[in-house]
């Protein structure tokens, strides 16, 4: 089994817990859309991320994700939309689009927060991270792309991610019995055009990387998970800082091998 070394395990520490950044919370609804928006509460060109939602799955199990990510530096955007149990994927695509439209396209907070539109992101978890690739690849605007337990829906990432050539970090739960690897997570890592990084998360299931309780949790295997948390927050900061800022400070930590979340060789898919 792998082993984290001691300067990894000081970084996973330092990025799993939150940024000096003080938050602030806002409604996408103020400019037409329903969702919501967490950002530091300054700063000029700052990088962004939109986020999908997992099938049903309401914000408030995304909250303290966002919110991490806020405390980092970056502007976090989630639309909440296409939460019905018929969600389009294609439709949660161009809704992220669109948040990344609205955040780019105006001030935030009181005027003093803006966003870089040349450092954006998209991210998604289960058949939101599908909507991801979808908005990624139709979107020329995205430079990264983070995928947590992609569940591949209609029409399949796999298919979208041929065209799209930024920089993935794909994480996968070893426990994942909604949505298995082999079946979907693979084929959009083997079909992903750029560079991609694709790592599996240990004892981790589909929804370990939610917060609190939903009632969707009973057609689920699994629960959340403070360690699948734990690690999602450290290497998403760490992939998107490091992708969209420049800084060189991770690339360690991005590249070494960890016990608790092993890299995984990018295979072909069986036919």
């Amino acid at each position: 089994m792998a082993r984290t070394g001691k300067a990894a395990r000081q970084l996973i520490d330092r990025l799993a817990r939150p940024g000096d950044a003080e938050v602030l919370l806002g409604e996408l609804a103020l400019a037409g859309l329903p969702g919501m928006v967490l950002t530091p509460a300054s700063g000029r060109g700052l990088p962004a991320v939109a986020f999908g939602h997992g099938w049903m799955q309401p914000l408030r199990r995304y909250k303290n994700f966002l919110r991490h990510l806020a405390s980092w530096g970056l502007v976090a955007l989630a639309p909440d939309t296409q939460r019905g149990p018929l969600g389009s994927a294609r439709a949660l695509a161009a809704d992220l689009s669109t948040a990344l439209d609205i955040g780019a396209g105006v001030r935030l907070g009181t005027g003093q927060i803006s966003i870089d539109p040349d450092r954006l992101a998209v991210a998604g978890h289960g058949t939101g991270a599908n909507a991801a690739v979808l908005a990624a690849a139709a979107d020329r605007r995205v430079r990264a792309v983070t995928l947590l337990a992609p569940s591949q829906t209609y029409p399949p990432a796999s298919t979208a991610a041929e065209s799209v050539s930024c920089p993935c970090l794909m994480l996968v739960a070893e426990r994942d019995r909604v949505a298995p690897a082999i079946a979907h997570a693979e084929p959009i890592a083997f079909g992903w055009a750029g560079p991609i990084t694709v790592r599996t998360l240990r004892k981790a299931s589909h929804i370990g990387f939610l917060s609190g309780y939903h009632w969707t949790d009973t057609l689920f295997d699994g629960k959340p998970e403070h360690a699948t948390e734990r690690s999602t927050l450290a290497l998403t900061t760490a992939f998107l800082l490091q992708q969209l800022t420049g800084t060189k400070e991770y690339d360690s930590l991005l590249a070494d091998e960890l016990r608790e979340a092993p890299l995984r060789p990018v295979l072909q898919p069986i036919a």
